[in-house]
């Protein structure tokens, strides 16, 4: 399996889980935007409120994913790229879904977020923010076959770190809210140590590859 190491590698994975994810939460309603990989001031990604990119003959949103969260497990990865779609989906719907200046999140973007699988907790700053892949969007994940996006700028905790300004023009993603932004993982990875074979689950099982006869090992 060849390992998501290129920025273009990257993208274009995101860009195949935006098509899986909006077809099956959204029944493909949500316009597709460009997506982008850059730094993005105190939150895991934003999308403009306004169709910023001119692609062809159309305009299109903008939508972004932190370069320094890259190397995050999938399913929060997953769970960032839901969230900024929950905006999208709002936008096109007329869902006023955000207040005090597009940083507050109201139990409307909370409903629609719940909706599709996402775990919504509430932030006393931002409102119902703190987002968290729950166990069926775990599962769906694994369904997919989606891997780890294996390059990032910078790490985690640099991007923790960081006391940027709010952006008037973008709706940010979720905020990072102390050690409620470090929750581990909510899969398992395992890995067959002859042969290399992984998979995942969402729940501690014993398994075996078919290849090898060999136990396999849940990766650190």
């Amino acid at each position: 399996m060849k390992q998501t190491v290129k920025t273009s590698r990257a993208a274009g994975q995101l860009e195949k889980m935006f098509r899986a994810l909006n077809a099956h939460y959204f029944d493909s309603k949500i316009e597709e935007p460009v997506i982008t990989l850059q730094k993005t001031p105190r939150a895991y990604g934003h999308v403009t409120c306004s169709k910023t990119w001119r692609a062809g003959d159309k305009q299109k949103h903008e939508l972004n994913i932190d370069t320094g969260t890259l190397r995050r497990p999938i399913e929060d990865i997953t769970a960032t790229l839901l969230h900024e779609m929950v905006y999208l989906y709002n936008m096109q719907e007329g869902i006023q879904d955000c207040s005090r200046g597009g940083s507050y999140h109201n139990k409307h973007f909370r409903d629609e977020a719940i909706k599709r699988d996402l775990d919504i907790q509430k932030d006393e700053k931002y409102g119902w923010t703190i987002t968290r892949p729950t166990p069926a969007l775990c599962d769906f994940i694994i369904t997919q076959d989606w891997t780890e996006i294996q390059m990032g700028n910078g790490s985690i905790w640099d991007f923790l770190g960081i006391d940027g300004g709010e952006n008037g023009k973008t709706k940010d993603g979720e905020e990072p809210a102390g050690d409620k932004a470090k929750k581990p993982s909510s899969t398992r990875k395992y890995v067959c140590p002859a042969c290399g074979a992984s998979c995942r689950a969402t729940r501690a099982l014993n398994l075996i590859c078919g290849d090898c006869n060999q136990q396999m090992q849940v990766e650190e």
